[in-house]
């Protein structure tokens, strides 16, 4: 297996290589760059309260543009609460 010992070597030497690149030789992040790394959060609150025995659910629905890559679409929404 000479054929693989030497394509280790490759690999070990490229790699070895690599590292030797000065800090100021790699590129620099920009703030765009990490942006678009960083994940959005989402915070969740919970509601300790469970609906009561005579709760009625009321809902508001509506539609809504929404810009897809095939154009823009008319989808419907829908927000529903207890009270």
């Amino acid at each position: 297996m000479p054929g693989l010992q030497a394509l280790w070597g490759a690999a070990a030497l490229a790699l070895a290589l690599g590292a030797a690149v000065p800090a100021s030789a790699q590129p620099a992040r920009t703030d765009e760059g990490l942006a678009q790394h960083q994940r959005t959060r989402i915070v969740i609150h919970p509601r300790s309260l469970q609906p009561g025995a005579n709760a009625k659910r009321y809902c508001r629905a509506w539609l809504a543009v929404e810009n897809r890559p095939s154009g823009q679409v008319i989808t419907p929404q829908r927000e529903c609460w207890w009270q």
